[in-house]
């Protein structure tokens, strides 16, 4: 398959969407909790830039210390340039999902090697409910393309029925009302609770 094929999503809108959160946080909120209870604002910035970048090796089919590390082993952190190298990653990560064969065969992430079908759906799923998340912690409107919020729901509705849904950062799944949104639902799915505020 071609990166113009249709059958793909593409990352760049949820990576954009996550990038404009970030140039909302202010050095301030650093310490402010998030949704995800062991990571305040800094942890939850340092996480997603490590997944960017494990992200786009899994693409590049770069297999390596980015790709083979359990991203629960240690307690993700920002270094001085945080901002520019983020910024940096969210443009590298969709382009490399957009490169030719990033979709095929099998690659690696956080340690499990997988079919790079199935990676790239996982990272699109982690900008998603990671963009939610801070949002939430940062006091910012967030609204994920209704595309992206469907290939999310998909993948983690199929992760709840297979039994999976409590694996890594996504626990048990909160119940929500069946007329709540696509996002409300998919932020249940993930194992948080739609409603949470700092």
């Amino acid at each position: 398959m071609t990166p113009s094929d249709d059958s793909h999503p593409d990352l760049g809108p949820a990576a954009m969407a996550v990038a404009a959160l970030v140039d909302g946080v202010t050095p301030e909120q650093f310490e402010d909790p998030t949704p995800c209870p062991d990571y305040a604002v800094r942890n939850l910035l340092g996480h997603l830039s490590g997944l960017s970048l494990a992200f786009r090796d899994a693409a590049l089919k770069n297999a390596g210390p980015t790709t083979d590390t359990d991203p629960g082993a240690t307690l993700p952190d920002l270094g001085d340039d945080w901002r520019a190298v983020l910024a940096a990653r969210l443009t590298e990560l969709p382009a490399a999902w957009r490169s030719p064969g990033a979709w095929e065969g099998m690659t690696q992430a956080g340690g499990v090697t997988f079919p790079a079908a199935d990676a790239g759906v996982v990272a699109l799923n982690e900008l998603v409910v990671h963009g939610w998340d801070l949002a939430r912690a940062t006091g910012q409107p967030y609204a994920p393309e209704p595309a992206d919020l469907e290939v999310a729901y998909t993948m983690l509705s199929a992760a709840t029925e297979s039994g999976a849904g409590g694996v890594g950062m996504f626990g048990p799944p909160v119940p929500v009302d069946e007329n709540a949104s696509l996002l409300d639902q998919v932020v249940g799915l993930s194992g948080r609770d739609p409603a949470w505020t700092p």
